[in-house]
């Protein structure tokens, strides 16, 4: 399946662009755009397009929420509009809260997902911040 990229502990997620149509729904979406959610379960963090999210807590909030149901076997995923840059930046941070060191984040994500994945140096610095936490 195009987008699932397997975290540290071996949990699949999905990353995708909000507007394709998914072949499968997920059991939970991280939606990283505003405008319509479909009808399966969802949460949304206010994430402007290339920057980080607009609330830390929220966020790492919302992404561990998704991280326990893909431990839990649910098929979860993460879209944002271009499915690149929040998309990549929101699946580097699953792979920090799911054991990986945050300063491989970022290539681990450019490697298994897409190779613009996390698009801005604040983005990349973001990731590496939830190390410290």
């Amino acid at each position: 399946m195009t987008g699932v990229v397997e975290l540290p502990s071996g949990a699949r997620v999905r990353g995708r662009r909000m507007r394709d149509v998914p072949d499968t729904p997920a059991d939970f979406l991280i939606a990283l755009v505003p405008g319509p959610l479909p009808a399966w379960p969802h949460r949304r963090i206010v994430w402007p397009d290339f920057w980080v999210p607009r609330d830390r807590a929220d966020a790492i909030d919302a992404l561990s929420e998704a991280l326990t149901k893909a431990h839990d076997g649910a098929f979860v995923e993460v879209a944002c509009m271009g499915g690149r840059g929040r998309t990549g930046t929101a699946l580097a941070a699953l792979a920090v809260l799911d054991g990986m060191p945050a300063g491989d984040a970022v290539a681990w994500v450019r490697g298994a997902y897409h190779r613009k994945a996390v698009e801005t140096p604040w983005q990349a610095r973001w990731v590496r911040s939830l190390g410290t936490n």
